[in-house]
């Protein structure tokens, strides 16, 4: 079954990526060029993890020269292992855009994955809507002199198979706002009007403490930017255990926007993330408020749905080396769903204990 029809949890074993020698082959034909390396290009002179920009970030509104929202027009492409594309996965399940907006999951590509984002688990290699074999064809069609990573959330038009929209930051606002008319009857409001000001304020916030912290630790190359990256992340986590202590989401009663972005860290820290890492302070675990947060929102069928613990987990060596890293040894063997699925009490925190959202 093509990953693009999947709006539902799907467990894949064995996945074989191309060989090396395939998506060489590959990339020749298709024009694909090998992708840029983040501590060749986007360190700076402090040694220090400075994240490329977002390319295509051009708004969906109803103004002159922005996007138009439309139904079937567009197709999202997320990778399970990327939280920035994992956001817009989730809200797009969420708000129930499924029909509307069509999807499919990019994987690496070669063992060495020299040329980025590919399709190893489709058919001929190719996402069976854009006839693509690697993400890099949408961006090269939309702009054939770009240079940068090819991201994900990458959103596609599918009648140029050009990418429309590679911007993390804004691409659920897009989704929760512009393209409204084609969600769900019973579609939640996650990005309230009175509070999309504080919402946004709070994101830009997120993002360099908490979403972008393990980037910054793990891509830099000095221990002071490592240190300041480290100091940053575990201080934020302070002030959110102790917010989360007398609300139940961030914003009160409802989850919002900001969950999500939250969500999606933690749902990487203690599984993926460490291992890029030195010692750590805690866990997410170890954070009473924050960890029973986490499993409140596992709860809702959009998270968990979209949540692929041992997909972004696997190990990455051999079993049989003495030396075999955690996740190779024992990732088949932990019961994630089990874990995040523990009993909570956040309800107690809400005056609207058995609902959720804004309606």
């Amino acid at each position: 079954m093509s990953y693009c029809e999947i709006g539902k949890r799907t467990e894949k074993e064995g996945t074989v990526l191309y060989t090396d020698e395939q998506a060489e082959r590959f990339a020749v034909e298709r024009g694909a060029k090998p992708r840029p390396k983040e501590i060749k290009n986007e360190i700076d002179e402090r040694g220090a993890f400075v994240r490329q920009p977002n390319h295509f970030t051009a708004a969906f509104g109803e103004e002159e020269g922005q996007l138009k929202a439309e139904s079937g027009r567009y197709h999202l492409l997320w990778a399970k292992g990327c939280h920035w594309s994992n956001r817009a996965s989730i809200v797009r399940e969420l708000l129930g855009l499924e029909d509307a907006i069509s999807v499919n999951i990019v994987d690496s590509t070669g063992e060495s994955n020299i040329y980025g984002w590919g399709f190893p688990d489709d058919e001929n290699f190719e996402d069976p809507v854009l006839g693509i074999k690697f993400l890099s064809e949408a961006y090269y069609n939309a702009d054939s002199g770009y240079e940068g990573r090819c991201t994900v959330p990458a959103l596609v038009d599918v009648t140029t198979k050009k990418v429309v929209n590679n911007d993390y930051h804004r691409l659920t606002n897009y989704l929760e706002v512009a393209f409204k008319p084609f969600q769900s009857k019973d579609a939640p409001d996650i990005y309230p009007s009175e509070l999309r000001k504080e919402i946004d304020e709070f994101n830009d916030w997120l993002f360099p403490n908490i979403n972008n912290a393990h980037y910054r630790m793990a891509f830099c190359q000095s221990l002071t930017a490592y240190q300041e990256a480290y100091e940053d992340f575990f201080r934020a986590m302070d002030e959110l255990e102790e917010r989360l202590s007398r609300n139940r989401f961030l914003f009160g009663d409802y989850v919002t926007d900001s969950d999500i972005r939250f969500f999606v860290t933690l749902a990487r820290w203690d599984t993926h993330y460490y291992r890029n890492l030195g010692p750590q302070q805690k866990r997410v675990v170890d954070y009473e408020n924050i960890w029973a947060y986490a499993r409140d929102l596992y709860e809702i069928p959009a998270f968990r749905n979209n949540t692929y613990f041992r997909d972004f987990s696997k190990g990455r060596g051999n079993k049989e080396n003495l030396f075999a890293d955690f996740n190779t040894r024992f990732v088949d063997q932990i019961p994630y769903e089990e874990y995040w699925s523990q009993p909570q009490s956040r309800k107690e925190l809400s005056a609207t204990p058995n609902e959720k959202f804004y309606r």
